[in-house]
């Protein structure tokens, strides 16, 4: 049985008792690992084929150990020019070695979705101050702030309670003044 997987952004055809080197894992020495991708698995003569990826399908690993790949020199070099430089590269790997394969039954890994939870709930507060940002007593009309230099929009904003100016364009300024 072998399937192919996707782990860390690279594709893989894995067996169960097989060692790959992959891209580094935030996952420590001797932990377990599963990877939910699996996008095709063969066992015999029946192949599995996601659409993009099988539905409850999963593969399971060991990290065994962390390491650096081999040196890889990079030069560069503009003949008649005087220019050369000479840089050299090692790759953070895993070496992981492949348990399992299940091809049906396996549950969803949950570190993948408490990772994209904080970050929801990041961006949400952000828009709900500028949505409950107070607004100015007095809106001038447009055609008065128009005549503002950027400066002047951006004080009137700030004593507005208006939050993110330093990155704003005049027209932008205005627009935010104006509602």
């Amino acid at each position: 049985m072998y399937a192919i997987v996707e782990i860390a952004g690279q594709q893989f055809k894995v067996a169960k008792d097989q060692k790959v080197f992959v891209h580094r894992l935030a996952t420590e020495e001797g932990k377990k690992v599963a990877f939910d991708n699996v996008l095709l698995i063969g066992d015999g003569d029946k192949v599995t084929v996601g659409a993009p990826v099988i539905e409850g399908a999963q593969v399971g690993a060991k990290v065994l150990k962390h390491l650096k790949g081999d040196k890889v020199i990079v030069f560069k070099k503009k003949r008649r020019k005087g220019y050369k430089v000479k840089n050299g590269h090692r790759q953070h790997l895993s070496e992981i070695v492949i348990e399992s394969i299940v091809a049906s039954g396996a549950k969803k890994a949950a570190p993948k979705a408490e990772k994209v939870a904080p970050k929801a709930e990041k961006s949400a507060p952000k828009k709900e101050t500028k949505a409950a940002a107070p607004k100015a007593e007095a809106t001038p009309a447009t055609d008065d702030l128009s005549k503002k230099t950027v400066a002047e929009l951006k004080e009137m904003a700030k004593a507005a309670g208006i939050t993110g100016i330093s990155s704003m364009k005049k027209a932008d300024l205005i627009a935010a003044l104006s509602k």
